[in-house]
């Protein structure tokens, strides 16, 4: 029997979803998507290794979902293709027999229209169906003060919690480059959060509702780098753990859901040791782009005199090639090569069988 029902889970399944991550010492991948050949192959990897996962949607893939030649001056592109994208999941996810969290990414306050029409949209969706779309959603406001962040975090969590939608937000800034959002450059203080930024934002969101999980800089960077060019201090987030326990009577529990940004490269030990100090999801992308590049790159590096004629190949000059350069042939190989790599990274976060 399964632990949690195949379908989008949203609302308190959602808590207790993340609560027995922690409880029982294990992650979700919480993978980017930016078309149905990613969703798939995402979901297909949670079937095989039996446990839930977190497809999630950027500003820039919603919009490539949608499609690159659509205006998105008032981000109605990227709203859209998250939108689409979120319908298909809700479509087929029961089909693969997975829980699915359903969640987009990093949006800064100058993209904060994004969310807005999501929300717009799922507050109809909602009153129709009697759920969310989405199961939660992203702030990254650690450009702001972290008054200003939390302030308008707490705004969009009442928001939130009126549809059973989750938040996620950042403290502290995640280094390196990301869909276009560059913080190569940052003052290198902000790449660590302070365990009072924590207690402050646990203390102001939990009076709202505990649907929140928070992304605190340890020094993660997104993007992948040599070994020894990223200096991470999971113990950050212990630290932190232990001083809002403290702060609230619960000493030697685990109050906070951490979210860990930039994992592409990081240490078996150190990605155990931030879901012993309550990781519940850990963000990939860089490695599974390459993944999918990968797939495609050998693909081509192995028909190569297939697919460089519609008619003629080695083995006759008058042959068709079709079956060669159908695009099915080379999107699948690079689903495969996701799901590969996939796999491995649920095994990294102790997630095999965890539906079961």
């Amino acid at each position: 029997m399964s632990k949690f029902p195949a379908g989008v889970v949203y609302g308190q399944q959602l808590i207790d979803l993340y609560e027995d991550a922690k409880a029982n010492g294990y992650a979700l991948p919480g993978v980017n998507a930016v078309g149905t050949s990613t969703v798939n192959a995402i979901m297909e990897t949670a079937a095989k290794v039996e446990s839930p996962v977190i497809v999630q949607l950027s500003f820039g893939g919603g919009q490539f979902f949608a499609g690159k030649s659509l205006e998105n001056g008032n981000f109605e592109a990227s709203a859209a293709g998250c939108i689409s994208a979120a319908l298909h999941v809700h479509q087929v996810a029961e089909m693969y027999g997975v829980p699915v969290i359903l969640h987009t990414d990093h949006c800064s306050l100058k993209n904060i229209e994004w969310i807005d029409r999501l929300l717009d949209y799922q507050e109809s969706y909602y009153e129709r169906y009697g759920k969310p779309l989405f199961s939660s959603h992203m702030l990254d406001l650690s450009e702001e003060s972290i008054e200003e962040n939390i302030d308008v975090c707490a705004k969009y969590l009442e928001r939130m919690s009126k549809l059973e939608i989750g938040l996620e937000i950042e403290l502290g800034i995640t280094g390196g480059e990301e869909d276009g959002v560059d913080n190569s450059d940052v003052d290198v203080s902000k790449l660590y959060t302070h365990p009072s930024e924590v207690f402050y934002a646990y203390e102001r969101l939990s009076a709202i509702n505990p649907n929140f999980t928070v992304a605190a800089a340890f020094g993660n960077v997104h993007g992948v780098y040599k070994p020894g060019n990223v200096k991470l201090s999971v113990e950050i987030l212990k630290n932190s753990q232990n001083y809002v326990a403290d702060q609230i009577d619960k000493t030697g529990t685990k109050p906070v859901s951490f979210v860990f940004h930039g994992g592409s490269g990081s240490s078996q030990d150190d990605i155990r040791k931030s879901i012993e100090y309550g990781v519940i999801k850990m963000n990939l992308d860089t490695d599974m782009q390459w993944a999918f590049s990968a797939g495609v790159r050998d693909y081509y590096a192995q028909y190569n005199e297939y697919v460089a004629t519609q008619i003629g190949n080695p083995d006759g000059d008058d042959l068709p090639n079709k079956k060669y350069y159908d695009p099915r042939k080379v999107l699948r190989q690079a689903e495969e090569y996701f799901v590969t790599r996939l796999e491995e990274s649920f095994a990294d976060l102790n997630c095999i069988g965890r539906n079961k």
